[in-house]
């Protein structure tokens, strides 16, 4: 077999190696894209990545399915809005079969895409051989590559505990969302976003849950006043939550903690975070200068060798699909010779747990931390019109902004659907909104985006609904 010669040769399918591809191919570039692809792809993640197989895209839709057999059994309980239905009940198999056509019909469009715009695609193992180079095992025998601009994008994996190594039942979100059937008791290892998403989402088909967290509070990277919504929820699902609280190993008959006490669990979730994907694809053999256990970039993505690049989880947090794919676009038209570089400064982050929270930018202590004077408001769900006709009035958004001249620096929300408002506050930090504009912009009534609105006009001191 010859070996291949491209322009581009970009190292893994997830967000950032499939967008980076596109963009390139976009540009008229020669584009060989190599991911895992062949057997295993449904574990490790093949074309679309950890995101589109099995994280993001399947766990929302997990979630979603939740979310609705929840709301059937709470109008067979007590028909708050007037439905009687008999007590439903849910095949889980078929869910996941409906889960799996989701992610099938997504992956199918990238591939799609992919072949629209050139780009050949290598599916097999892949390892460095040099900066230059790259073999890839593929089904029909091995395949070499070479490239005058490499853009590593391999992601991460699930991290595991060493006193709880996956296997049996012991499982990471992977499996989680490929069960069979519901586990009747549940241990969640980890209490971030991960393992709130899913234990909630298992807790609303059924499962009797238990959360153990080594810290001592839920979701640590978001600050006390956004998680207490969620503390709440949990609550109500009867999720036990035990802080302060280490995994020791497997017991008889679940989970042991620290202390002696045993946890009964059919599935234990160990859910403690993800780490980069630096083994089995040569790294050892490129020069790159590393940050911890990542691979260090400058501001346009390049790494320590000239001409080879990289994106996404890789080279460090926030470990965010849609920051991986930001970071494509931009190394791809820095190949294709644009001026460009990664402004990382305005992200948002979605947890979607019961409420959803969302963040950009700072919060009001890490603006006070930074030496800001700031003025910062909220405005709860209780009094927003669209949140009550849906019986989702739990929760609120705040706006942080600087006192002198009220740019704003940060927005919150924590709420049932405001994930739909990270595009609104991502755009007003991007554009350097003040209060003033958002203030001065008409909001659609009636929307959960009032709430943003009615926000701001509360920092400048004019509030018209509170």
């Amino acid at each position: 077999m010859a070996d291949i010669n491209a322009k581009v040769l970009v190292v893994g399918g997830g967000p950032g190696g499939y967008v980076t591809a596109i963009r390139a191919g976009q540009l008229g570039l020669d584009v060989v894209l190599a991911e895992r692809g062949g057997n295993g792809a449904k574990k490790e993640g093949g074309l679309g990545g950890t995101c589109l197989n099995v994280g993001c895209i399947p766990s929302k839709a997990l979630i979603h399915a939740a979310d609705a057999f929840y709301h059937a059994i709470e109008q067979s309980r007590t028909a708050p809005l007037g439905i009687k239905v008999e007590r439903p009940t849910i095949d889980l198999a078929r869910t996941v079969d409906w889960k799996d056509g989701v992610v099938g019909r997504l992956t199918s469009g990238v591939g799609a895409l992919l072949k629209r715009h050139r780009v050949k695609i290598l599916q097999g193992h892949a390892e460095m051989i040099d900066g230059k180079s790259c073999r890839i095992e593929t089904d029909t025998g091995p395949q070499v590559v070479h490239a005058e601009h490499v853009v590593l994008a391999t992601g991460s994996v699930a991290a595991a505990l060493p006193n709880l190594p996956f296997g049996g039942k012991v499982i990471s979100s992977t499996e989680a969302l490929s069960l069979a059937k519901v586990p009747g008791r549940l241990a969640v290892v980890g209490a971030g976003y991960i393992g709130l998403e899913l234990g909630m989402a298992f807790a609303k088909l059924g499962s009797k849950v238990t959360v153990i967290e080594a810290l001592d509070r839920i979701l640590p990277i978001y600050d006390p006043e956004l998680v207490r919504p969620v503390a709440r929820r949990l609550m109500a699902l009867g999720v036990e939550v035990l802080t302060s609280t280490r995994a020791a190993g497997l017991s008889d008959d679940g989970l042991l903690i620290e202390g002696g006490r045993s946890i009964p669990a059919d599935k234990i979730l160990v859910a403690t975070g993800r780490r980069a994907r630096l083994d089995g694809f040569g790294l050892d053999r490129l020069d790159l200068t590393m940050n911890g256990p990542f691979v260090q970039v400058d501001e346009r993505c390049a790494t320590s060798m000239r001409n080879v690049w990289a994106v996404g989880d890789l080279t460090g947090d926030p470990m965010l699909a849609h920051r991986a794919m930001a970071q494509g676009v931009v190394v791809a038209e820095i190949i294709a010779g644009h001026r460009r570089v990664f402004d990382g400064a305005v992200i948002p982050a979605v947890c979607f747990t019961d409420p959803e929270i969302v963040t950009v930018g700072l919060s009001p202590e890490e603006a006070r931390k930074a030496g800001r004077e700031i003025h910062t408001a909220q405005f709860p769900f209780q009094a927003n019109g669209r949140a009550l006709s849906m019986a989702a009035e739990d929760g609120f958004v705040r706006v942080t902004a600087r006192a002198d001249n009220h740019l704003v620096l940060g927005i919150a929300a924590v709420g049932v659907g405001v994930s739909e408002l990270a595009g609104e506050f991502g755009l007003a930090l991007e554009m350097g909104a003040r209060l003033e504009d958002i203030g001065g912009t008409i909001h659609a009534h009636p929307t959960l985006g009032e709430a943003f609105h009615e926000a701001s006009l509360r920092a400048l001191g004019e509030a018209l609904h509170i």
